[in-house]
């Protein structure tokens, strides 16, 4: 499996989790709504910690609306192949990820803005590869389509970050982050996900 390094990323993918995802195509496709919205969710709830830094309000209201037209666009490719909206249970990535957010500020702000950052940077590669992989045309070119907002997204995260603290901070933190967020993701879940 020829892949592209995504920046932030220490490990790539495996080839077991695209083997995964095109087995179980709508289960993925159904916890790609939840992730739509829960990525909504994660603006929102920054914004309201911290709602009088303006540059970051505004970059997290265009991808809170920008996510939650993304969980609208799967919410209807999940109706045309009739797989009713349901609750799934998530996997440990997002609980694992949280759980390394520092409780103090401003370290709380620069966790939350990385591990964003880093969900972000994981769905535009996994996208892709779903892209890369799906034999039906149409959802390829769908996830192809959000390849794009993906990066911008875990670009306007590092942005945020490297905007509010000094880089070799971001730096330094980033890779710590990012060394815990490909351990996770070393094993794979048996349940299929987006993030498993």
């Amino acid at each position: 499996m020829q892949q592209q390094r995504i920046k932030f990323l220490e490990q790539p993918t495996s080839e077991a989790w695209v083997e995964q995802a095109l087995a179980n195509l709508d289960t993925v496709l159904l916890d790609h709504s939840h992730c739509e919205r829960k990525a909504a969710g994660v603006a929102l709830n920054m914004m309201c910690r911290y709602p009088s830094d303006a540059k970051l309000v505004g970059e997290l209201t265009a991808i809170a609306k920008e996510e939650l037209d993304h969980f609208q666009q799967v919410n209807r490719i999940l109706e045309r192949r009739g797989v009713p909206l349901a609750p799934l249970a998530p996997p440990p990535y997002g609980g694992k990820l949280k759980s390394l957010v520092r409780r103090d500020e401003p370290q709380r702000q620069l966790d939350l803005l990385l591990v964003a950052g880093l969900i972000e940077a994981r769905s535009h590669e996994r996208l892709g590869l779903l892209a890369a992989h799906l034999e039906d045309r149409d959802l390829a070119a769908f996830y192809r389509s959000l390849m794009a907002s993906e990066a911008r997204h875990y670009g306007a995260y590092w942005g945020l970050a490297t905007a509010n603290f000094d880089r070799e901070t971001v730096e330094a933190r980033l890779q710590e982050l990012a060394a815990a967020e490909s351990e996770i993701l070393s094993t794979l879940h048996p349940q299929p996900r987006i993030h498993s």
